[in-house]
């Protein structure tokens, strides 16, 4: 046998084949590690010093059969490279003052020297555990004193000014993981607000700059801020402590006292908003016609509200009707009620005197002429809806009506509106139509006063006095004369009598025969001896039958057989 084994292979001594493979050198390697499987497992996992040599014997390093003694793995600690280890000496590690066996004691193997920094430095830390064992994740080989700790990676990340501080300003005690992270904590001194808004700093502050706030008072809470409400301080509505009270968003709450002093002194209710904005108090956001049933038009748009809205807003119901507000107006310079409350059948918000009412639309009466003119109150002198005011012209006319009666009440036949003289009567329609230069004669001629009917239809009542006849044809001058010409006349004594002209009386002139006057009637003997009395040679001897003998052509003439007729 070559020689003995070191202590530790002693037991396989004997047999050889646990570290020998007959006849095949290669495989001795794969009988060291079926031992030795620590390090094998390095190798696997390529960990540990030997994972990093190149591939070699083991013999190569570790020459056994020299004896119980040999140390087969010599170290020279001068050359051995400790890069080749997964613990590379780095910084203070690399020192000239640390030896080997200030990490790697006497009684541990190499490869199972502790890797992490407490396992040497508990004794130096500071932190007396309580930030864990992991010192690598702050501090370095270099230099123990300075860190490289990431503060963001903790549950307060270091942002603004605190980027600025030492570390000792907040953690007093070493122990770090102890540190109040609350603002009020540390800041407690500077906090302007007594404690009043709570402890939360952070809600408005930032650590960026104390006066810089982040609040975000219409993203943060469920009121809104708008106009000089922005540029209101916190402390101007929240006089008391923020997170006790509850404080109420009506604007009453803050505004009650400005209700009073300046306002409607609770008059128009709570809601103030439902007219006025937080830009500006006198401005309202109000609409009337929007927000209302009542439109606002004309003068009532310049109106002020407590010129109608006298008494509490919400408590009363206010009345919509005009005469609600100005029946002092009806009472005072109107109708004094007799046209009833409905003052907008008439009147306009515009102006009082600008009237709407449209008397041929909105009634059955069309005013024309002068009618359109006259003030209301000059036909209804009543009370407008009680009465039932006729539309006859008589109703209102009667005093006026010239005729007296005689011509009916149908005013409307003769004249209009416009003009109570102009009269449009068709004269034609009456009794006596107007014929030839009637036509063109003025009423006034044959209607001596405005009572029509007095006047006469017939030609001797005006004409009397023309009358060259003088009553010897009659009264009735139409029976020979017509209305266009006095002197045309066309009576035929034929036709129109019962006296046939023949003979001598056809040239005979009317008053050869008609002398008498005859104011009445004509009444006329058609006998012979009535005109010819004077004219009888027989004085009346044969009678007073002239015609019997006589004939009318010429009163010499005897009719054939005369003489015996008589005898």
């Amino acid at each position: 046998m070559p020689g003995k084994v070191i202590e530790g292979h002693a037991d396989h001594e004997t047999d050889c084949k646990a570290c020998h493979a007959r006849f095949k050198k290669s495989a001795q390697n794969s009988l060291c590690l079926d031992c030795h499987k620590d390090v094998a497992k390095d190798v696997e996992h390529k960990q540990g010093y030997h994972s990093h040599l190149s591939e070699k014997e083991c013999r190569e390093c570790h020459t056994d059969h020299k004896g119980r003694t040999m140390n087969i793995a010599p170290l020279d600690e001068k050359s051995f490279d400790h890069k080749l280890t997964d613990f590379m000496l780095k910084g203070g590690h690399a020192g000239e003052k640390v030896v080997c066996r200030d990490c790697h004691k006497q009684t541990v193997k190499f490869r199972d020297a502790p890797t992490n920094c407490v396992a040497c430095h508990k004794k130096d830390d500071t932190h007396k555990g309580s930030l864990g064992a992991q010192c690598a994740d702050c501090h370095d080989e270099k230099n123990w004193k300075e860190a490289r700790f990431n503060h963001s990676k903790t549950k307060f990340p270091l942002t603004g000014k605190h980027r600025d501080v030492v570390c000792k300003d907040c953690h007093t005690d070493p122990q770090f993981k102890d540190a109040l992270m609350a603002c009020v904590a540390c800041h407690k001194k500077d906090d302007e607000h007594k404690q009043k808004f709570g402890t939360k700093c952070e809600s408005c502050h930032t650590d960026r700059d104390w006066k810089t706030i982040l609040f975000n008072h219409d993203k943060d809470t469920k009121y809104l801020l708008r106009g000089n409400h922005r540029l209101a301080e916190c402390s101007s509505c929240h006089t008391g402590f923020l997170y006790k009270e509850k404080l109420k968003t009506a604007c009453v709450t803050c505004h009650k006292s400005d209700d009073d002093k300046q306002g409607h002194k609770g008059k128009f209710g709570e809601k103030c908003e439902s007219c006025h904005t937080e830009k500006d108090w006198s401005v309202t956001t109000f609409e009337h016609d929007r927000d209302t049933k009542y439109i606002l038009r004309g003068k009532h748009i310049q109106a002020k509200c407590d010129s109608c809205h006298t008494g509490f807003l919400y408590q009363e119901k206010l009345k919509t009707t005009c005469v609600a507000c100005h029946r002092a107006d009806d009472d005072k310079k109107g109708h004094k009620g007799r046209f009833g409350d409905k003052c907008e059948s008439c009147h306009v918000e515009k102006d009082w005197k600008t009237l709407t009412f449209n008397h041929d639309r909105d009634t059955k009466y069309v005013l024309r002429g002068k009618h359109i003119k006259a003030p209301c109150a000059s036909c209804h002198a009543g009370n407008l809806f009680t009465e039932k005011l006729a539309t006859t012209c008589i109703a209102c006319h009667t005093k006026d009506d010239k005729h007296k009666g005689q011509e009916g009440k149908q005013c409307e036949s003769c004249h209009n509106e416009r003009d109570w003289k102009a009269t449009k009567i068709d004269h034609g329609l009456t009794r006596f139509p107007l014929l030839g230069k009637h036509s063109a004669v003025e009423c006034k001629q044959c209607h001596l006063t405005p009572a029509f009917k007095d006047a006469g239809i017939t030609c001797v009542g005006c004409h009397e006095n023309d009358d060259k006849h003088k009553f010897a044809l009659g009264p009735r001058c139409e029976t020979c004369h017509n209305a266009t010409s006095w002197q045309a006349w066309r009576f035929d004594h034929n036709k129109q009598s019962s006296f046939i002209l023949d003979g001598g009386h056809d040239r005979l002139a009317c008053d050869a025969c008609h002398r008498k006057p005859m104011p009445k009637k004509v009444s006329q003997s058609s006998a012979c001896i009535s005109c010819h009395e004077v004219d009888d040679v027989h004085n009346g001897g044969f009678g007073k039958l002239c015609e019997q003998c006589h004939v009318s052509s010429s009163f010499k003439r005897i009719r054939a057989g005369a003489g015996s007729a008589v005898h």
